[in-house]
């Protein structure tokens, strides 16, 4: 073998011993080297280890739904891992985990995720999570006709229009006849039957049996009261009038008892006798 030949052999087996160690080095754990200074003083360098801790890729309000893109693995320096973040090396399957996932406090882009913050679809209180302070949750009974064809979605705000029959009753001034009113404006639906989950991109028309909605406890009342009397229909509104600042008006007046000189309440014939259906009516 000529000179020329062993030479080039040689060359070989050094770039091959050369790429494997590349290889065997990149896959060991990360190490950085951190310098430490104090007033421009080199004090000490020291190396950082880093894992890989799974984080959120866009800030999150409170009730909004975890989606795959929104969670990504990022590195992060494994001596400030808390207990709770998910890491790599242990939950390697953590994005499909919380996928679906609903916030319950503020996250924010690059935030690792702690379960504390999160509630994973399934879990008891995911409900409970998506309503605002002081708000309870109400279901009612609908129909395609009752909530807009069955286009009324999660997350979408409606009217409760409350249809019922007056009876007629002369000695009392009442004639027969069929009212509709709107006794709440502006309601959030949190569910329809079992799905509980935002609007999401694609999603189409969904035919349910319950509504469940977000009211004030007040609100929560009439409601009830109002289905007692007669039906309550949904009224989707506009997605520009969709906002929370937009006044409710509820009419909590009706739960305070007929008025015989205004006529407010809502009259109901007992065994001929006109009587409230408000809290207090005789």
């Amino acid at each position: 073998m000529s000179p020329m030949r062993i030479i080039i052999l040689l060359l070989a087996l050094a770039a091959a011993g050369g790429a494997a160690f590349l290889v065997l080095q990149m896959s060991k754990p990360q190490i950085l080297t951190e310098t430490v200074t104090r007033d421009r003083t080199l004090i000490e360098e020291r190396e950082v280890s880093e894992v890989e801790v799974l984080t959120v890729t866009r800030d999150f309000a409170v009730g909004e739904t975890i989606a795959a893109a929104d969670l990504a693995w990022s590195p992060w320096p494994q001596a400030n891992v808390v207990e709770g973040y998910y890491v790599q090396t242990t939950a390697p399957a953590s994005i499909e985990t919380l996928t679906g996932a609903i916030v319950k406090a503020a996250l924010y882009k690059g935030e690792p995720v702690l379960p504390q913050k999160v509630v994973i679809k399934g879990e008891q209180g995911l409900l409970a999570t998506m309503m605002s302070p002081d708000m309870r949750a109400v279901s009612i009974e609908i129909s395609a006709e009752s909530a807009s064809g069955g286009f009324i979605l999660p997350n979408d705000r409606v009217d409760l229009i409350l249809t019922y029959e007056q009876q007629a009753e002369p000695d009392f001034g009442i004639r027969e006849r069929t009212i509709a009113t709107t006794i709440i404006s502006n309601v959030r639906v949190l569910a329809i039957d079992q799905n509980f989950a935002t609007n999401e991109e694609g999603e189409t028309a969904r035919l349910g049996s319950t509504a469940t909605i977000e009211v004030t406890p007040a609100e929560a009342e009439l409601v009830a009261l109002s289905m007692s009397v007669g039906e309550v229909s949904l009224a989707l509104r506009p997605l520009e009038t969709s906002v929370s600042g937009t006044d409710r008006n509820p009419r909590t007046e009706l739960l305070q008892g007929a008025n015989e000189e205004s006529g407010a309440g809502l009259k109901i014939i007992r065994n001929g006798k006109a009587s409230n259906a408000g809290v207090g009516g005789n």
